[in-house]
């Protein structure tokens, strides 16, 4: 009898134990149980009232998330964005991957939700009392909540883009460098430290200039924009053939939009602006960047532009970028 109250007594620790993980698992689930988010490149789902989307907080919400994507020929907003009251949110309108949430009536607050509803996912909630303390709220973290939405879709483009790479191993082999390039790109034109690789699309094409220039080329000083220009100029100029009817040149009417920032760790000018081959009326949006690689005592210049007239250009852009953002030098 004592053996059998010892072996009823050990089954009885073992339930409880096991009911305990089970518990535990519960609590903690693992990162493969949460669905994949879900939506187009650049989508936005804002969560906000019907009314409040009619007032003056949908009006801030359009100006900063539907503002003008700098650079392009033509107005473009930075997302597109898809309104619902918060009764309509859930199920698989939780899973897009980036969402604004709009809440009235409570405590002024603003905060950041990581994979909250699914991986990966960046959503940004705001609340206020009033109509003016959530469009305050809007207008002092818009900046941050729109770099931490264009991140998330710049990794979620490059993902997708690694599903299917197309091999140019004479990019590491002439010019030190690695690119994830879909395979719907081809190389055009090859040189020794040149190389325009190109994509068909419909009424136009995508294009990538990659190449390397004297280490102080591009000033830092007053006159780095002039410079930049001066050299995007002179290379497509040689490079990029027109038939003879007008260059491919910086487009002269407007200044193109500068800023610093790095790629690969390393030191970089990123221009916007747009290009044209004047005598042909063509004309087309870039992005530009110019990158210091002091280690090699050069600089390597990476370009995207886009010819595609009368449509729209937004996108196509955001994948050039999101290619040349892949760049690491060997």
């Amino acid at each position: 009898m004592k053996k059998l109250s010892l072996i009823v007594t050990a089954i009885c620790l073992l339930c409880i134990i096991s009911c305990t993980q089970s518990k535990k698992n519960e609590n903690k689930a693992p990162m493969g149980a949460m669905a994949h988010s879900v939506g187009k490149i650049n989508e936005l789902s804002v969560v906000v009232d019907n009314e409040l989307w009619k007032s003056s907080v949908g009006d801030t919400i359009r100006k900063f998330f539907g503002g003008e994507v700098p650079g392009l020929p033509q107005e473009e907003p930075l997302f597109s964005m898809r309104q619902m009251p918060e009764e309509a949110f859930y199920g698989l309108a939780r899973k897009n991957r980036t969402f604004l949430w709009i809440k009235k009536g409570e405590k002024s607050k603003y905060t950041i939700l990581t994979n909250k509803f699914a991986t990966p996912q960046v959503g940004a909630v705001i609340t206020g009392e009033t109509d003016d303390e959530i469009s305050s709220l809007i207008n002092k973290h818009y900046k941050t909540i729109i770099s931490k939405y264009k991140l998330a879709e710049t990794k979620e483009k490059q993902r997708r883009i690694k599903k299917s790479l197309e091999k140019i191993p004479q990019l590491q082999e002439k010019l030190g460098i690695t690119l994830n390039i879909p395979t719907a790109y081809r190389v055009a034109i090859e040189e020794d430290k040149f190389f325009w690789i190109r994509k068909d699309i419909p009424h136009g094409s995508m294009n990538l200039m990659i190449y390397e220039l004297p280490i102080g080329t591009v000033s830092k000083d007053s006159n780095t924009i002039s410079s930049i220009i001066k050299m995007r100029d002179s290379i497509g100029t040689v490079k990029i053939p027109t038939s003879e009817v007008g260059n491919f040149i910086t487009e002269e009417a407007y200044a193109p939009y500068i800023y610093e920032t790095t790629l690969d760790n390393k030191f970089t000018f990123e221009t916007k602006g747009t290009w044209e081959i004047k005598d042909r009326f063509m004309a087309g949006p870039f992005v530009n960047y110019v990158i210091e690689d002091a280690v090699n005592n050069r600089l390597m210049v990476l370009e995207g532009f886009v010819f595609a007239p009368s449509v729209n250009k937004r996108d196509n852009m955001f994948e050039l970028e999101a290619i040349i953002k892949t760049v690491h030098f060997e």
